[in-house]
């Protein structure tokens, strides 16, 4: 019906409302049909953690849920444990704090077997960084695990966050402050979190107004906390975001001062807010005393009235802080993704990060500990390799499987050879490598720098493995710069083939021995190196010619060159990985659900968990790579074994598949646990532990 207001109405025949409404009506036949549009479909059921499901992070977002503890009882905890090891202590200098603030938050990174999106975010500059905190706007942001794997493993501490904001984090705060018992014992319950995740503190954020009464309780709160974590986890922080101040007044202070300097003495350090002038630095450190180093100046890069502006200028708020001689703390680094500046991520990234190295330097050193391995993968890629063969042509996302970090300076475009990490060049493990390309002349050779190292050698030989892949006349080897106490120099030169034609360059050369893996073409190198007194303190990757005048039948006159550097290992002569048999493992299945599919197939959903009989470390080898053998009966009785799947890896001792789709032909699943060691070793498929589970029978 046509709805036409009252007071037009009165000044219209009737007629013609009839005539209007019939003109109407036969228009709308000629109208264009379109197809009936499906009702929408019907919200997803409200997240429950204690139902089985793949494997997430979440933070925990009220009070009630952290005080019951009820985070250790959902089915994700076992998933989001850290496999890696809390970081002693901090260096006694400047330091470099990165606060992750990207979206929420829970992005790709939530997935925590990993993601489908090769171009997720990921931070890749961990020799500049010495403390990363995983921000969110929930009460408890707990770190993914991904996080606080890859930054562990480059020696670096990472925290979450509690805060608190808005009217909702006001009545918190009075829940929390309400007694100098209830202070206590959410302090406990942050340090029990983070002790049982594995990560190394926590970010305090107190953005509310407070009664004056409570300050006492704020106190009572963060000294316990402080004093908690460091009776459970050695080494861990607690800092205070520079917000609230001694009487309870939301009022940010931009520098250290009378106003929070109760907060700092009682805990580790402050987040000073970004808004800062250009002598607060030096004010702030003043204040702090010996403890100018726990104090961290915050910088937005979004430039949000920070000093500097941010963005592309972030290096001058740098600048002032390495000046003054205290820390600095970026925040929301992840600008450069969110804002996608030009011309892609990794480029701007890397050109980002450049400009942070150039004004605050270097300050990070690996190796510094044996055994040492890399693959070079960033966490993310289009392939999976292992030992040197592809498994999967799936894209992932995974920062988790990070390795360490090659020190690549930013690439100048004058160079002859460019370098670069390539995720989608063929890897020899994970999905990345350090490719080389460009031309290079006979008589000439070209290097990098990879790693800056502070590894002191004894008198036992350490060996250098490591693998490339390359044109026929191109060749890669390593130097390996050394220092004796006596600041005496050194290089060594691992080669593959001759390089007699610059032998002054190089203090000795050692040539190393070749394995080939004829199935994939990659070459593995090795050699090794007893320097006793020595330190290692630089790896660069040094790009020739073969002197053979011959390659593949074919002359070797172009200058085109093309090499990839797969993996790395450095390892005590006598080092070596054995793997206990397959019947030292308890392997086990559990939450086991099949779901009928067409034409006879099934979907499964299972958790694997596994663990060393006698073995009371949870975490025996940092990861482990899951296949699946999936087997049919014949008609003689005998079980037939099809060729083994990738499914995936694993940082904890257990595995949730998910929507697996099973053939009706199928009797009987084997999921094969490879462990991986710490050196790059992985355990043969044959000795490895597995779960077999019968295909359930029936619709």
């Amino acid at each position: 019906m046509i709805q036409i207001p009252q007071l037009l109405r009165r000044h219209i025949n009737r007629q013609f409302l009839i005539h209007l409404r019939n003109t109407l009506r036969s228009l709308y036949h000629f109208l264009p049909m379109s197809d009936p549009q499906p009702d929408p479909p019907p919200p997803p059921p409200p997240f429950d953690p204690t139902q089985p499901s793949l494997p997430i992070s979440y933070p925990i977002k009220t009070l009630h849920h952290l005080q019951s503890r009820s985070y250790f009882s959902s089915f994700h905890f076992p998933f989001n444990r850290a496999s890696s090891l809390p970081i002693s202590s901090l260096p006694h200098r400047r330091r470099l704090l990165v606060c992750h603030d990207m979206g929420g938050g829970y992005l790709d990174d939530k997935w925590v077997q990993g993601g489908p999106n090769p171009d997720a975010y990921a931070i890749w500059h961990w020799h500049l960084i010495d403390v990363f905190v995983y921000f969110s706007h929930s009460l408890v942001t707990l770190p993914p695990p991904c996080w606080i794997n890859a930054a562990h493993r480059h020696g670096v501490k990472v925290l979450g966050t509690f805060i608190t904001e808005w009217d909702e984090g006001r009545a918190a705060c009075d829940a929390l402050l309400s007694t100098k018992e209830s202070a206590q014992m959410y302090a406990e319950r942050l340090a029990e979190l983070a002790a049982a995740l594995g990560f190394d503190g926590w970010l305090i954020n107190m953005e509310v107004n407070l009664d004056r009464g409570k300050i006492s309780n704020l106190k009572e709160f963060v000294n316990h906390l402080s004093l908690t974590m460091h009776s459970s986890v050695p080494g861990s922080l607690v800092l205070w975001y520079d917000s609230i101040t001694v009487d309870g007044t939301l009022k940010w202070q931009d520098q250290l001062n009378e106003y929070n300097k109760a907060f700092f003495d009682i805990c580790d350090g402050i987040f000073v807010n970004y808004t800062w002038k250009e002598n607060y630095p030096s004010l702030s450190a003043a204040v702090a005393n010996d403890r100018r180093f726990d104090v961290y100046m915050g910088i937005d890069v979004f430039g949000r009235n920070t000093f500097g502006g941010g963005q592309w200028n972030a290096n001058f708020a740098l600048d002032v802080l390495r000046k003054d001689d205290v820390s600095a703390a970026i925040f929301a680094p992840g600008w450069v993704y969110e804002t996608k500046q030009p011309p892609d991520f990794e480029t701007a990234q890397n050109s980002w990060w450049a400009l942070v190295e150039k004004s605050w330097g270097v300050l990070r050193n690996y190796p510094v500990v044996l055994p040492f391995y890399t693959n070079f993968d960033q966490g993310r890629g289009y392939h999976i390799s292992v030992d040197g063969d592809n498994v999967s042509d799936a894209t992932w996302c995974n920062i988790s499987c990070q390795g360490f970090q090659p020190l690549l300076e930013f690439a100048d475009p004058t160079n002859s050879i460019q370098v670069h990490v390539n995720l989608k060049e063929s890897s020899y493990s994970g999905g990345g490598n350090i490719t080389f390309t460009g031309s290079l002349e006979e008589n000439t050779y070209f290097e990098r720098k990879i790693f800056q190292g502070a590894f002191l050698l004894s008198e036992l030989p350490i060996r250098f493995i490591y693998s490339v892949k390359s044109d026929d006349n191109s060749s890669l080897g390593l130097k390996l710069e050394f220092i004796s106490p006596n600041n005496k120099s050194m290089s060594i030169l691992l080669a593959s083939q001759s390089v007699n034609k610059f032998p002054s360059k190089f203090s000795n050369v050692i040539m190393t021995c070749e394995q080939k893996k004829a199935s994939s073409g990659w070459v593995i190198n090795e050699g090794t190196v007893a320097m006793n007194g020595y330190t290692l303190t630089e790896i660069h990757a040094v790009c020739y010619r073969s002197e053979s005048p011959f390659n593949n039948g074919t002359a070797a006159s172009s200058s085109d060159y093309f090499a990839v550097l797969g993996h790395f290992a450095i390892k005590p002569s006598d080092y070596k990985s054995d793997f206990p048999v397959s019947t030292s493992w308890l392997v086990d299945g559990e939450f086991i659900k099949w779901t009928s599919g067409p034409e006879g197939s099934k979907t499964l959903n299972v958790k694997i968990s596994w663990k060393l009989k006698d073995e009371k470390n949870d975490f025996p080898y940092p990861s482990y790579n899951l296949y699946l053998v999936k087997l049919s009966k014949q008609a003689d009785g005998t079980a037939l074994e099809h060729m083994k799947e990738y499914l995936g890896v694993a940082h904890v001792n257990c595995y949730y598949v998910s929507d697996f789709e099973v053939p009706s032909s199928t009797s009987s699943l084997k999921f094969l646990i490879q462990a991986c060691s710490v050196d790059g070793t992985i355990q043969e498929l044959d000795e490895s532990p597995y779960y077999q589970l019968e295909v359930e029978e029936g619709p």
